[in-house]
């Protein structure tokens, strides 16, 4: 695939097969900078509580009881198939058993940054938290350069899981590899009390203190911050990875984005996990994104159509040091590229094309995705993976 300016037909190159695009908008591939992509299993666990109460009383218990390499490889598959089927070129995923969502990412041929993940308890995959550190080299080892679609790295799961020691020896371990590090953080009220009661600091400055904070972190969510903190997110060159679906299902909060934005924070769009959102939709999220800020902050000129593209895409990529290669079209990029059907009742008549995309936009008019030059959905018919027999191997898993 080639982007060039003012070339006639006649001087193009020779492509092995020709898309036609009348009627279609043509724009960069969408990134999703959060998930736990295995966590589609549990859609619907649980609906309906605060997060607190949500992960120590249901999901926690249900992870250490479930989650093994079948169920992880198999939920990653139905997820990755939701996602290409919305316009997702590009995950970044933080879960358990990492090695068998990298397995499928790559079948599927999606772009992804498969982060481990742990925290101070026994976890799926990790019954002795003592081996944390270890199993982070070990991870990174077998797994960095396998694949230009593949991109390891490590996630510590929040301040309120994890020691400090475990937060700075797993972060120490991503400097050193010069790997993305990412944490939930400052999610609640809850956390934040939490952490002030346990370190004496709100959760941002907590891992401030401990020198977590780069351009090399990536903190999701940020909602309890305040203009201090924004300053030192700002001075440090950490992102933030903005979900604000899961965050109004959980009765979370909404991160205070524009005024990140005012001070160059990069911001990225998550999804989260399909069990706390509940869909992978990042057009649906970019939607949300648009209008929650303007009700929130009563400000209707905030997040605006363009800038929140922008964090589905070129943003995203640089949240997550992808921006070199994916994020925009531009000549010398990877051929990440998605074509919106703008022929449907939803998207008549034309207008101004990024409020088109970000505020009537829908899945199903994402036609055909393709990822690295490959066409991995054609007329909404994925080439790589079968989405029924997903769904099949999920629906077998959880039955039992």
């Amino acid at each position: 695939l080639f982007v060039r300016k003012g070339q006639t037909a006649a001087a193009r190159p020779i492509a092995k097969e020709l898309i036609e695009a009348e009627g279609f908008m043509i724009i960069p591939g969408l990134v999703n900078t959060h998930t736990h992509l295995p966590m589609v299993c549990f859609r619907g666990l649980a609906d309906d509580l605060p997060l607190n109460l949500w992960l120590r009383e249901h999901i926690f218990p249900a992870e250490s009881r479930f989650v093994n390499r079948e169920f992880c490889a198999a939920g990653a598959r139905l997820a990755i198939a939701e996602m290409i089927l919305s316009g997702t070129t590009t995950v970044c995923d933080s879960y358990y058993f990492p090695g068998s969502i990298a397995r499928v990412a790559m079948e599927a041929g999606i772009r992804a940054v498969v982060c481990a993940g742990f925290a101070d308890f026994p976890v799926p995959g990790i019954p002795n938290q003592e081996e944390n550190v270890i199993l982070a080299e070990k991870y990174l080892d077998k797994w960095t350069g396998l694949s230009d679609l593949l991109t390891p790295a490590l996630f510590c799961h929040a301040p309120y899981t994890c020691s400090p020691e475990t937060m700075r020896s797993i972060k120490d371990v991503a400097r050193r590899r010069d790997a993305l590090f990412m944490t939930h953080l400052a999610e609640t009220r809850w956390e934040v009390e939490e952490i002030r009661n346990r370190y004496g600091a709100t959760p941002l400055r907590h891992v401030d203190h401990l020198g977590l904070l780069d351009e090399n972190t990536v903190l999701v969510h940020c909602i309890w911050v305040d203009d201090e903190e924004i300053e030192i997110l700002a001075d440090r060159g950490s992102g933030v990875s903005h979900n604000p679906e899961s965050s109004m299902k959980l009765a979370a909060g909404i991160a205070p984005i524009s005024k990140m934005l005012e001070r160059g924070i990069t911001v990225g769009l998550g999804t989260d996990g399909a069990a706390s959102n509940n869909d992978l939709d990042l057009i649906g999220e970019m939607a949300t994104t648009s209008k929650i800020h303007k009700h929130v902050f009563r400000n209707a000129a905030v997040m605006d159509g363009e800038n929140v593209l922008r964090m589905a895409t070129i943003e995203g990529a640089r949240l997550i040091g992808l921006e070199k290669e994916i994020g925009s079209l531009e000549r010398g990029k990877r051929a990440d590229i998605i074509l919106l059907d703008t022929r449907t009742p939803r998207m008549t008549p034309p207008g101004n094309p990024f409020e088109k995309i970000v505020n009537a936009a829908s899945a199903p008019d994402v036609a055909t995705v393709i990822i690295d030059g490959k066409i991995v959905m054609r007329d909404r018919v994925i080439t790589t993976i079968d989405p029924s027999e997903a769904m099949e191997r999920v629906r077998s898993i959880m039955s039992k």
